[in-house]
């Protein structure tokens, strides 16, 4: 079987309501969690993409009884200590940094050395960012090239609390910093500059001993030491880097209107939202609601005649991370110039997306000017294609692949998209909500 998308025409005006995937950050941040508590965690709708799959195979590993059917995942967690696990053994991350990264955190104390492996994509990416801090509390680390996988971490039964400032705005490294705090006597305080806070809300629904305090810029966390977690149910809500695609497609379309239910709409994840709202894009928030702690939302969502140029502020920058490729295309149809800038981030993901940015408007026939971390967009009111355009060699990034498919759809042309399947990766059933609102063709 091919393994190559072909899009020959704009899709159709379309009115309906859609779900999307469930969110990737919390099913990963669930599982791992689920696997500490004391007794069942039971979740619904939980994301089967590759990444939450791979987290439920590395918890397997470390000796955790799993029971899958359908989107519902039972956990039978043993407790803080509880890990058990044959020497030698190997974590496959596969193509998940949040997973990489993160569980590194929950292995500081480690008694045997374990092995930590990913795919080519992965491989590439720094992990020399966490495992400097973790190594502080105690922690040794093999790393290849002293900051890629393949990595070895042994851990230490005598683990010292930290200070650490987190710089980068990475939820990531300030995720396994917290999940290693929790593993350690003492208090460990994070200086971290402002990133997604699933795990701080799950810790807080869960009453766990962290505290923090938040200005503009920055959260300043104080973690101590845990002896027990509660059982975590869930209803995984679902995520907005994937509606993003959507949102993204209907604002480009010429008479469209969208209503996406039941999206996680957490103020650290929602720079999507307030750069497209600058923009002039017709997007409303609807039925908000607060679940265990986080925000959620129906999203509604109009065709936009009229889109403005962005100078993008950079303080909006960790907020929308995720989402950069598909907001590059709003402002290829915008009329003026967009700038972003500071996006070093970027390209510390499973492709170098600043690049693949401004490859895929390149490719439209739309100009670009690329500097270090920045990127100028001169749009384009009138944006139509004519002609091939295939995009390959992308590092099987699936946010590379659904983009392409959207400018496809949005703007015309003839395009061949390789690699359909990195979409597993994140969004599974993409292509399935793409053709239901095809099927007004």
């Amino acid at each position: 079987m091919s393994n190559h998308l072909i899009i020959k025409k704009k899709i159709k005006d379309f009115n309906k309501q859609i779900f999307v995937s469930s969110d990737k950050s919390i099913s990963i941040r669930w599982v791992l969690l689920a696997s500490l508590a004391n007794g069942l965690s039971k979740a619904q709708n939980l994301l089967l993409s590759e990444d939450v799959k791979a987290a439920i195979s590395a918890i397997k590993k470390l000796g955790i009884k799993v029971d899958l059917k359908g989107s519902v995942c039972k956990i039978y967690g043993k407790g803080i200590n509880g890990y058990k696990y044959k020497k030698n053994i190997v974590i496959d991350a596969k193509n998940s940094g949040t997973l990489g990264r993160l569980i590194l955190g929950l292995l500081v104390n480690t008694s045997e050395p374990i092995k930590m492996i990913g795919d080519n994509s992965l491989s590439r990416r720094d992990f020399q960012r966490v495992s400097k801090p973790l190594s502080k509390f105690g922690a040794k680390f093999k790393l290849k090239k002293n900051k890629n996988l393949p990595l070895i971490i042994s851990g230490s039964s005598k683990l010292k609390p930290i200070q650490w400032y987190e710089n980068k705005g990475s939820a990531q490294c300030k995720s396994a910093l917290i999940f290693a705090g929790m593993r350690t006597k003492g208090t460990t305080f994070i200086k971290a500059k402002k990133s997604r806070n699933h795990t701080e809300l799950l810790c807080k629904y869960l009453k766990l001993p962290i505290k923090i305090k938040k200005t503009k810029n920055f959260d300043f966390i104080k973690i101590k030491k845990i002896n027990k977690i509660k059982k975590l149910n869930y209803k995984i809500p679902s995520d907005i880097s994937s509606s993003a695609f959507f949102i993204v497609l209907t604002a480009l379309s010429k008479s469209s209107k969208l209503l996406i239910r039941n999206v996680n709409i957490n103020p650290s994840r929602i720079g999507i939202y307030t750069i497209l709202k600058k923009m002039g894009i017709n997007i409303k928030f609807k039925n908000k609601r607060i679940y265990k702690g986080e925000k959620n939302a129906d999203l509604e969502i109009k065709s936009t005649k009229h889109i403005s140029p962005i100078n993008c502020p950079a303080s909006l920058n960790t907020s929308a991370i995720d989402e950069f490729l598909v907001i590059f295309l709003i402002a290829a149809k915008a009329k003026g110039v967009s700038y972003f800038k500071d996006l070093s981030e970027l390209n510390q993901k499973e492709s170098p997306r600043l690049t693949w940015g401004s490859r895929i408007l390149n490719k439209m026939g739309v100009k670009t000017v690329v500097y270090k971390n920045s990127i100028k967009i001169f749009g384009q009111p009138d944006l139509k294609i004519n002609k091939k355009i295939v995009i390959k060699n992308f590092l099987k990034d699936h946010r590379v692949f659904m983009t392409s498919v959207v400018a496809a759809l949005s703007f015309g042309g003839e395009w061949k998209i390789y690699d359909k399947d990195s979409i597993n990766t994140s969004f599974p059933n993409f292509m399935k909500v793409i053709n239901s609102l095809k099927k007004n063709d």
